[in-house]
């Protein structure tokens, strides 16, 4: 990941909890947790947080927009659903 700052192993983050929340929510540093040498979490800021959670509503709303626009408003009742479910 290009815009880790740093990275910790798990045993090191136990020992420096602390300061690697600091360097998080002060800093805006993202730093890589790394479990056997691979990274397995992330530490973020709040902003960061906040600002992913609004990119994915984003793409949610987008995504909503566009299977609505795509709606023919073609229904299917849940009795003949299950008559076409049981024949197949």
């Amino acid at each position: 990941m290009d815009t880790l700052t740093a990275t910790v192993s798990t045993r090191a983050l136990r020992a420096e909890l602390s300061e690697v929340l600091g360097r998080a929510a002060y800093g805006q540093e993202r730093i890589g947790v790394t479990k056997n040498g691979k990274l397995a979490a992330v530490v973020v800021s709040v902003a960061d947080l906040e600002t992913l959670e609004q990119l994915e509503m984003l793409a949610d709303v987008k995504a909503y927009r566009e299977a609505k626009a795509a709606d023919t408003g073609e229904r299917v009742s849940l009795a003949d659903l299950r008559k076409l479910l049981s024949n197949e």
